[in-house]
């Protein structure tokens, strides 16, 4: 493997955990919580984390560059971009649920190479990938299902109304209908567990390229897909769909309307 996808892998993983377990002190206690422009929740936690990620990453790699949800845009000239999302779930995070994470994803020349989901108050899971490393949960290799057949799959998905908001409702329900099972897993935890092969599709709208960066490496490494919904590989829609490859093509002819994909 490149010794500098190595060492950044490594410190990746470091600094997420470092950053996460910073963050799980502020967890389920009373904590001031400020509304930004775009009505999303942000906290010192959130911001506290993401600074403590960038001071170690920025640290041992001083020429590359950042992008994080809360401190924004950091042009480096390495080649190599850290897109950061220090609490991914903050709502569940203030609400005293504990499916949120630390995200740390890595670029090298807008490619993305590797991924770091970090889950303080869940164990202190963390699940990873570097290309061409395979995918892992903690020190346990990861991979995507084998069902092939969509009445078969188990489905995720966050909330209902960002379906809602792409007025893809319709479309969203004609999913549900035609998989087995469906859980409302939000944020990064739904395609985690397509990663791992307890699922098989997590679509979702309305994210950022700090909510999937850290995403894209680990389901691409364990051997599913990850695109937007016109089947682009892509970060920056934010429409996207994660599967474990067999059914993808199924899913989005769904979500775009076309009956053909709703052929038994």
């Amino acid at each position: 493997m490149n010794v500098d996808w190595r060492h950044r892998y490594e410190a990746a993983m470091t600094a997420a955990r470092v950053a996460g377990l910073h963050a799980l002190s502020y967890y389920d206690r009373d904590i001031a919580v400020e509304w930004k422009g775009d009505k999303s929740p942000v906290t010192i936690a959130d911001r506290e984390a993401e600074a403590m990620i960038r001071d170690h990453l920025g640290a041992a790699f001083p020429c590359d560059g950042f992008l994080g949800e809360e401190y924004g845009d950091q042009p480096g000239s390495s080649g190599y971009r850290w897109i950061i999302d220090p609490i991914d779930g903050t709502k569940s995070f203030i609400r005293g649920i504990p499916l949120w994470g630390t995200l740390i994803g890595l670029e090298y020349r807008g490619e993305p190479i590797a991924g770091v989901c970090f889950m303080p108050a869940f164990d202190s899971t963390m699940y990873h990938a570097v290309r061409g490393g395979g995918a892992w949960r903690d020190d346990r290799h990861i991979q995507v299902s084998t069902i092939d057949r969509l009445e078969d799959a188990v489905l995720f998905y966050s909330s209902v109304g960002w379906f809602v908001a792409a007025k893809k409702e319709r479309e969203f329900l004609q999913l549900v209908s035609r998989t087995s099972r469906q859980r409302g897993y939000g944020d990064f935890y739904g395609f985690m567990l397509v990663a791992q092969g307890s699922g098989e599709v997590m679509a979702e709208h309305g994210v950022h390229p700090w909510d999937v960066a850290a995403i894209r490496p680990i389901i691409e490494e364990a051997g599913g897909r990850f695109t937007d919904w016109s089947d682009t590989p892509t970060i920056e829609h934010p429409d996207v769909v994660a599967s474990n490859g067999k059914l993808h093509a199924q899913v989005l002819a769904i979500l775009r309307g076309d009956d053909s994909g709703m052929l038994r």
